[in-house]
């Protein structure tokens, strides 16, 4: 498993060539299956790409390996950005995307157990992590040496569930565990720390027994690197904050929380494209 997946690993060239192809395909996606969630599902893309090219240990042709890493999006409304992704990555065909919040189709607007790929049904946010609780202490009973990365969204962090997920890793050195908290600064309705006192976002983790950083949520292959060396020999969970920009991409939706809901039109698309490289 190991092997498969450092034979997968991308360039950093090829990497951000892959983000660009992924943001390309959500744009269109929400345009043609009238799915909001834009803004966020561009925030994670790099975060998702540094994850499945440059640091699981998972194989898309072994989806159910014992020992494979297990990725959450515990933000699952961000889940047409994980479909992009598994989709390019080969976990299966790209035709399944156009089945898209489709009346009978296989793909909803948050993730569930019908899609190759996906390990965990998302989308009431603060379950996440406290699922990869269960998931490490269960890999832990069963002698197993996997990892779990949990995706999450800021907002999300207004969630009690969340830190008492935080406190009950620390408690049992969860140290397989890595969190990757996408830190675009928007909640559905305002920003994230005038919703709730976020900040000091870093501080609050470590505080809680985690080996905590902050990074740059677009440099996929610095991103990549850190997620490769966890556990990181710290004997604690690892939190990542890593700090985003909504609409990541699209110089016109970047920072504009009106594309949390707003659907593009096709002349958008036809722009976004333009910018991304893909016309």
């Amino acid at each position: 498993m190991t092997q498969l997946a450092d034979e997968r690993r991308a360039d950093v060239a090829s990497l951000e060539a892959i983000s660009r192809e992924v943001r390309g395909t959500i744009v269109r996606l929400s345009h043609e299956a009238e799915t909001a969630h834009l803004g966020s599902c561009l925030s994670v893309v790099d975060i998702l790409v540094a994850a499945y090219w440059g640091a699981l240990r998972l194989d898309p042709t072994q989806l159910s390996a014992p020992e494979r890493d297990r990725l959450i999006l515990s933000k699952g409304h961000a889940a047409t950005a994980l479909y992009a992704v598994l989709a390019k990555w080969g976990a299966f065909s790209p035709a399944l995307l156009e089945t898209l919040a489709r009346n009978g189709g296989q793909l909803g607007e948050h993730p569930t157990l019908h899609t190759p790929g996906v390990e965990i049904a998302t989308g009431s946010l603060g379950h996440g992590l406290s699922m990869a609780v269960g998931m490490a202490l269960a890999g832990r009973i069963q002698k197993r040496h996997y990892r779990l990365f949990v995706v999450m969204s800021d907002g999300e962090c207004n969630e009690g569930s969340v830190w008492e997920a935080a406190m009950m890793a620390a408690a049992q050195h969860l140290d397989n565990i890595v969190a990757v908290i996408d830190y675009n600064k928007w909640q559905a309705t305002d920003r994230s720390n005038e919703v709730l006192a976020l900040e000091p976002l870093r501080d609050k983790w470590q505080s809680f027994g985690w080996s905590a950083h902050e990074v740059d949520g677009h440099d996929v292959d610095g991103l990549a690197a850190r997620l490769r060396h966890v556990p990181d020999g710290s004997g604690k969970p690892v939190v990542f904050v890593a700090h985003t920009v909504k609409g990541k991409g699209v110089s016109f939706m970047e920072d504009d929380n009106n594309w949390h809901y707003r659907i593009p039109t096709a002349d958008e698309v036809r722009l976004a494209h333009q910018e991304l490289g893909l016309l």
